[in-house]
């Protein structure tokens, strides 16, 4: 069963968390309604983003297989047969269909918009598979968009208007994540001697600066986020401190990556690091107080 979970990269599904963000930011996380389409939404978009991975496993098992790390994927050491991985790859795209369908029936509402930022993900991420991973820049973007999506997904399917800084929040901060990940396969590169297309037109030096100015213009957007007139009316002016658990978090995140030199995924970093999960959690808690106390 440990291979399946594998293949379907069950660990990555945390990336998807990204659907709650309007219910969160909204101040609706204890409507019970809301948070039922909410978790439709993630389970949805966590089959969509499992069938994506398991093309890109399929369409990269050569190169994988020369890997120290990725040759020790299901496809990549024979664990999952091809025609196995393609099956399950069918399954989930016709589970995620009939999801939907089935989520328009039981709540009672057109999902052409959700749906539509579905096929939007899977159709973007062929073209990342096929082609668009190999071009720098427009890797990470798409990347970013992803996360974009599924905030935008989470917003569609609950009826939340979402702020344009919560957006650009989310863009700026999934690129923060896609530029980590570039530099831990730049250092491991170096120390391997191998690379590969993916990391063309990238190097440490400008994945160090880059991911600095991410780092910065996330903060920005984040305090401008409390900052605006909608989430200061919706919740008390003090949500504006809650920038201090962002900044410290980002500043743990700088130091595992530029001085400790962690090659790990942002991802990894973040299950591991005892700091970051401590701050996060501060930083929901501290929310949860604004939308509860707000007197």
């Amino acid at each position: 069963m440990k291979k399946y979970f594998k293949l379907l990269r069950v660990e990555q599904w945390v990336k998807n968390l990204f659907v709650f963000v309007p219910l969160f930011f909204s101040g609706n996380i204890q409507n019970i309604d809301l948070l039922s389409k909410s978790i439709f939404a993630f389970i949805i978009f966590s089959l969509a983003a499992s069938a994506v991975y398991i093309l890109n496993d399929y369409n990269d098992i050569e190169a994988d297989k020369k890997h120290p790390e990725k040759r020790r994927r299901p496809l990549a050491s024979g664990a999952i047969s091809k025609s196995q991985a393609i099956g399950i790859f069918i399954g989930l795209i016709v589970a995620d269909i009939a999801l939907i369908f089935f989520a328009q029936v039981y709540f009672q509402q057109s999902l052409w918009k959700f749906a539509t930022i579905i096929a939007s993900y899977f159709l973007m991420n062929l073209a990342y598979t096929f082609r668009l991973k190999h071009v720098p820049i427009i890797d990470i973007s798409i990347i970013a968009l992803g996360f974009v999506l599924r905030v935008l997904a989470g917003g569609y399917i609950t009826g939340i208007s979402i702020s344009q800084w919560a957006i650009l929040l989310t863009f700026v901060l999934a690129l923060v994540l896609a530029i980590g990940k570039r530099r831990g396969e730049l250092i491991n590169a170096q120390v391997s001697g191998k690379t590969r297309r993916a990391l063309d037109g990238y190097n440490v030096q400008f994945a160090d600066i880059a991911l600095s100015i991410s780092v910065t213009l996330a903060i920005v957007c984040y305090l401008m986020f409390t900052l605006s007139p909608e989430v200061q009316g919706r919740f008390h002016q003090r949500v504006f401190y809650t920038v201090i658990f962002v900044v410290f978090a980002f500043l743990r995140y700088l130091q595992q990556t530029l001085v400790y030199n962690r090659t790990e995924s942002p991802t990894k970093i973040v299950y591991r690091d005892r700091y970051i999960q401590a701050t996060l959690l501060l930083w929901v808690a501290a929310f949860l107080i604004q939308i509860y106390f707000k007197k």
